[in-house]
C-alpha cells in the first residue's frame, strides 16, 4: 500500500511506493513521491521528508501559482518546471471558469462569479474537459513528457511531482506512471481517489470561507474533489487517440521504449 507521510509543512504527501504491480512486483518504496505545493516546506519541522533524500522536484504549476507560491526545494534537489496548464490558459480569456484547476483560490474568493460560470453542473464539465486536455494539449504533452524524461535519467534520485493541491494535474502524472508500471485500472483508481481527504483537510479553510460567503458548497466539492468520471474522462480520450498508455507514451508523448525500460527497472521491486 502506498504511504500517506504525515507532513506537516507539505499539503497531501504521498509515496507511490508499495503499490502492487501485474507479477507479483510493486512500486519501489521512496522513489516516486508526489504532493501538494511546497511553499512551506520545512525540512527541520518534517524530518521523515527530510530523510527521503529528494533529488528532484518536478512542478507541474502554472507561472501565476509559482510566482504566487513558490517551492522551497529541499537542500540539494534540483527544481524542474513543466507547466501542464501555459497553453491551455493562453488560449483562453481567464476568467473563473478557465481556471481551475491552476487557481483554485480565485474562484473560491467570487462565489457570485463560481455561481455564474461554474453553477449548474458547468463544474464537472469543466474539469472532465481539463482532463481531457491533459492527454490531448500541446503544452501538458511537453509537461509530462519532461517529468517522464526525467525519471529516466541515470542520477534522477528520489523525484517528486506536484501542482497546488496535488490532485489533477499531479493525478494525471501518477496515473500514467503507474499504468506505465503494470498496475491495474483498480489500483491506479484507488490511488487517484485516495487524496481526497488529504485535499479537503488542506483547503477547508477556503471552502469554509466560501460557503459562508454564499457560495455554493456543490462547485467547491466539484473543483476541490476528485472524483472517478474526472479520471475517467482522461483515460477515455488516452484510448480514443492513442489506444492505450503505451502508445500514449510512446506517441503522444515522445518517450523511448529504452527511457520507459529504464524507468521500470527502477521503479519496479
Amino acid at each position: 500500500m502506498p504511504q500517506q507521510f504525515d507532513a506537516s509543512t507539505i499539503i497531501n504527501f504521498r509515496d507511490l511506493g508499495g503499490i502492487a504491480l501485474a507479477g507479483n512486483s510493486a512500486v519501489r518504496p521512496g522513489l516516486l513521491l508526489r504532493s501538494g505545493q511546497l511553499d512551506r516546506l520545512d525540512p527541520e519541522a518534517d524530518p521523515a521528508v527530510a530523510a527521503l533524500g529528494i533529488h528532484t522536484v518536478v512542478d507541474l504549476r502554472t507561472g501565476h501559482e509559482r510566482r504566487e507560491r513558490p517551492d522551497r526545494v529541499p537542500d540539494g534537489a534540483r527544481l524542474i518546471v513543466a507547466d501542464v496548464m501555459s497553453g491551455m490558459l493562453a488560449q483562453r480569456d481567464g476568467s473563473p471558469e478557465d481556471q481551475a484547476p491552476a487557481r483554485l483560490e480565485t474562484i473560491l474568493g467570487n462565489p457570485a462569479a463560481a455561481e455564474e460560470h461554474l453553477g449548474g453542473g458547468k463544474a464537472e464539465k469543466l474539469m472532465c474537459d481539463t482532463y481531457r486536455s491533459f492527454v490531448t494539449s500541446e503544452s501538458a504533452c511537453q509537461a509530462y513528457r519532461l517529468l517522464l524524461t526525467t525519471l529516466a535519467e541515470p542520477d534522477c534520485g528520489p523525484l517528486l511531482f506536484h501542482c497546488t493541491a496535488g490532485k489533477d494535474r499531479t493525478g494525471w502524472a501518477a496515473t500514467v506512471i503507474l499504468m506505465l508500471l503494470g498496475a491495474d485500472a483498480a489500483a491506479v483508481e484507488r490511488e487517484y481517489l485516495d487524496v481526497v481527504p488529504a485535499v479537503r483537510a488542506a483547503f477547508a479553510p477556503h471552502i469554509d470561507r466560501f460557503t459562508a460567503a454564499g457560495g455554493n458548497p456543490d462547485i467547491a466539492g466539484a473543483i476541490l474533489s476528485v472524483r472517478p468520471g474526472y479520471l475517467a474522462a482522461a483515460l477515455e480520450e488516452m484510448d480514443r487517440a492513442y489506444g492505450g498508455v503505451e502508445a500514449y507514451v510512446r506517441d503522444g508523448l515522445g518517450i523511448p521504449d529504452a527511457a520507459v525500460d529504464r524507468i521500470r527497472a527502477r521503479c519496479i521491486a
